[in-house]
């Protein structure tokens, strides 16, 4: 019996750490780690009110990108399931879509705090209801 206990609390163990990798990566990391190479159309939705606002401009485009390329993501302890997000955002070459404390399923913190710049260039967008 104390095998068996031994084995599931292994597994247990496995799959947490399996689930968060621990480590700190930035956004770009995590783009080119999807083979995104050249994003032709970003769409940014706002979770409070389910706008969105597309951006197909490529200077837009590269300028959005250079304020949230290297920000810092670094998984939270608590992965535990929540509900709602504040902006969701959708990186098309093929797609990538994250939220902005959450991609592939983990749970992050981010350096500098992504929410704030985000907020600042949607305000500025035109919405586009889709």
């Amino acid at each position: 019996m104390k095998k068996y206990l031994y084995l599931m609390l292994l597994i247990c163990l496995l799959l947490l750490s399996a689930c968060s990798n621990g480590k700190t990566q930035s956004l770009e990391w995590f783009y080119n780690d999807a083979k995104i190479e050249n994003v032709d159309k970003v769409i940014i939705q706002d979770g409070t009110t389910g706008y969105s606002k597309t951006i197909t401009n490529q200077e837009q485009i590269g300028e959005f990108l250079s304020l949230i390329n290297e920000i810092e993501f670094t998984p939270q302890e608590n992965q535990g399931n929540r509900e709602g997000w504040r902006y969701g955002i959708t990186l098309f070459d093929r797609e990538f879509k994250f939220n902005l404390n959450e991609i592939d399923i983990t749970y992050y913190d981010t350096n500098p705090n992504i929410n704030t710049i985000v907020d600042k260039y949607y305000k500025q967008l035109e919405i586009v209801k889709e």
